[in-house]
């Protein structure tokens, strides 16, 4: 896995910094997920790691919105 695109930034206050360690934490769930989901062949776990993927992405938008509105101030 490469390093995270935000990680470089460690002149941001201690807010963004955690903000930018959890959006680099669920791009690796993003990857877990997808590379599970690509060697499971059990119908049961592929739902279960479609679901694992859709809910990581959606967190992952979800953190990349409030970073660039902490951004923003």
């Amino acid at each position: 896995m490469k390093a995270g695109f935000l990680s470089k930034r460690h002149h941001e206050p201690l807010e963004n910094q955690e903000l930018i360690d959890e959006i680099d934490r669920t791009r690796n769930t993003i990857e877990s997920a997808r590379n599970h989901f690509e060697q499971v062949v059990d119908p049961t776990l592929i739902d279960c790691y479609i679901y694992e993927l859709k809910a990581a992405q959606l967190r992952y938008q979800f953190l990349l919105r409030r970073f660039k509105l902490l951004e923003e101030l």
